[in-house]
């Protein structure tokens, strides 16, 4: 009762310093419905990018409570019986479900399965770690970055992607004006510590990360950095993504190198590709590059995808029909491989799409 009466209070006080904007708070419950709407990546969604509903969220309910008495709110959620052992059952960390799901349904990425595991492990089982866990995602379009990313979402959170601990950023889509980049540097520090405040391990993907102003990537470079705390607050339980297409044509080079030697694409390391990435990264247009996210050598990780082959494709396609309960025939998987179009021209060895049209594609193979 005394903890109910003490959220009361909090709320009451709050209230009084217009800590609760109720405009504010309608434009976030119609942000989170277009958010589910759209599906994440998959929607075929046109946001009115002018729209005050289409901004970032900006966490007004929670921006104005000292840390301590977040902390108390938490204590009065888990006495509601939202607690786990582990401490908040929001979060789940399963390491082994991770590692399953990168081994099983992720094809023909063996250095992203290795490194995005042990990343993500070593992580987990650090609690003292010194700084934030940041990995770039580097290939394709349709090579498996934003699967993984939802992957481990998936697994270390119980709604996934959905999760109140996980926020989702996709460029164009969140950030499209170069001439609001000064609003949208204030909303997204203010997302950002929001969420903070309100889970104890936290995960932000910013997918078309190349598409960011650097301006923006800068401004919540203190977050990622080697800093206790920023303004009173740790970030150092919080995992960033980025995704991008930048160093795709490098990836693709080594892999087709590695083709034309007569050596398996298993055969390719990190030692092959890492310091590729990052000169890639350093030198490409955009934002991204620019920024002291690169300069600072705040990336922990930059992983490769490499570009898909044939028998990928059909993986990705038996994958799709069992989504639906279906059971195909290799006639039928191969019909759905052949129907994809493939580079280089002579060669014809790598998807152009990789899997990313496949769920859709398989529509016109269905009975």
């Amino acid at each position: 009762m005394f903890s109910i009466v003490v959220l009361l209070s909090l709320l009451a006080v709050s209230a009084d310093a217009d800590f609760f904007q109720f405009d504010s708070i309608s434009n976030v419950s119609t942000y989170y419905f277009n958010y589910i709407y759209c599906n994440i990546w998959e929607g075929d969604c046109q946001p009115h990018q002018d729209d005050a509903t289409q901004q970032v969220p900006t966490g007004n309910i929670w921006s104005g409570f000292p840390q301590y008495y977040t902390g108390m709110l938490t204590a009065w959620y888990c006495s509601l019986g939202q607690c786990c052992d582990s401490g908040d059952c929001r979060i789940t960390n399963n390491i082994t479900g991770l590692e399953r799901d990168l081994q099983v349904n992720l094809h023909g990425q063996h250095l992203a399965q290795s490194v995005v595991l042990k990343a993500i492990q070593g992580f987990i089982k650090n609690p003292e770690s010194n700084k934030p866990l940041t990995l770039s995602f580097h290939g394709w379009s349709g090579t498996g970055k934003n699967f993984v990313a939802r992957i481990v979402a998936d697994n270390l959170y119980r709604d996934g992607i959905k999760s109140e601990c996980v926020r989702l950023f996709i460029a164009p889509f969140h950030f499209p004006h170069a001439r609001l980049v000064d609003v949208y540097k204030g909303q997204l520090r203010e997302a950002i510590r929001d969420m903070v405040l309100r889970c104890p391990q936290t995960l932000f993907i910013f997918d078309e990360a190349e598409k960011l102003h650097p301006g923006l990537i800068d401004a919540i470079k203190p977050y990622m950095d080697h800093y206790d705390n920023v303004d009173g607050v740790s970030y150092r339980r919080a995992i960033f993504l980025f995704l991008s297409n930048i160093g795709g044509a490098a990836i693709n080079e080594v892999a087709l190198d590695f083709w034309h030697s007569g050596q398996n694409r298993e055969d390719i390391g990190m030692e092959d590709l890492e310091h590729l990435l990052r000169a890639e990264a350093m030198e490409a247009e955009g934002g991204f590059a620019q920024s002291e996210l690169m300069s600072g050598h705040l990336i922990d990780f930059f992983v490769p995808f490499l570009p898909l082959e044939y028998r990928h494709v059909k993986l990705c396609a038996h994958d799709a029909y069992a989504a639906r309960g279906l059971q195909p025939d290799e006639g039928t998987l191969d019909e759905v491989a052949k129907a994809m179009l493939y580079v280089p021209k002579e060669e014809k060895l790598f998807s152009a799409q990789g899997c990313k049209s496949i769920p859709q594609r398989i529509n016109f193979f269905l009975p």
